[in-house]
């Protein structure tokens, strides 16, 4: 154990650095899967079919091809004639990762967006609102909190979907865990490996606790923060829906 320890304290530095790489994969694919989910999301929803169509394509193509092939291709293929367009490893994990989980993330929005109860759409009707007024101001924020949560199961699945980007040279935590092993054992390595996946993932689920604490206390749902710390969001209820339309 003593052996191990000092290993580990001699690779602390290269470690820190794969998680720093871990998150920064995480952030980057994030942010672009947010992106492309709610674009994709709305698009699913237009009355023009070529629109429509365009959004399908993309969202079964992404959710129905492997993370790892679509990276292989991007990082592999893309390079070769006829694309001759060669990304940065890093850029290349980040566009994988967001293009493969915003896929996912563009039927979260598409579902939530269809949640909203009917009486809000008819009173948006009512108001003489236009199509973009009634979305933003209404439709949107509700939808917001209903997906939330279907969003953080998406951001623990991306944070562990990074474990793959290191076969394409990139040299994240998953990658030092590995150098680390050589040094030390299987079991302590991957436990260590197990411990900091845990402790990243659950910040980002306090994180997204707290923001749909927030996402429900702007429609008059009440939700507290402790609640949020929890992991015990309030049950929504209609009231509030109401008093945001």
């Amino acid at each position: 154990m003593t052996e191990n320890l000092d290993a580990l304290w001699r690779a602390l530095p290269q470690i820190w650095d794969g998680v720093l790489i871990t998150l920064v994969l995480t952030a980057g694919g994030a942010l672009l899967a947010i992106i492309v989910a709610i674009a994709l999301g709305l698009l699913a929803r237009f009355e023009n079919i070529l629109l429509r169509g365009f959004a399908r394509t993309i969202i079964e193509l992404f959710r129905g091809t492997s993370l790892l092939v679509q990276l292989f291709f991007f990082f592999f293929v893309l390079p070769l004639p006829p694309f001759n367009l060669e990304l940065p490893a890093l850029f290349t994990g980040i566009l994988a990762l967001g293009l493969n989980y915003g896929a996912y993330g563009a039927e979260v929005v598409r579902g939530s967006i269809n949640a909203v109860p009917a009486g809000q759409w008819e009173a948006t009707t009512a108001l003489s609102m236009s199509r973009s007024q009634r979305m933003r101001r209404v439709i949107f924020p509700q939808a917001w909190a209903l997906m939330i949560p279907s969003l953080n199961n998406l951001l623990i699945q991306l944070l562990k979907g990074t474990a793959v980007v290191y076969l394409i040279t990139i040299v994240d935590l998953t990658a030092e865990l590995n150098r680390l092993r050589v040094q030390t054992d299987v079991f302590f390595a991957y436990t260590l490996g197990l411990l900091i996946y845990f402790a990243i993932a659950y910040l980002l689920t306090l994180g997204m606790n707290a923001l749909e604490s927030r996402a429900k206390h702007r429609l008059g749902q009440g939700t507290k923060w402790r609640d949020a710390i929890a992991g015990t969001p309030s049950v929504p209820d209609m009231k509030g829906a109401g008093q945001a339309a």
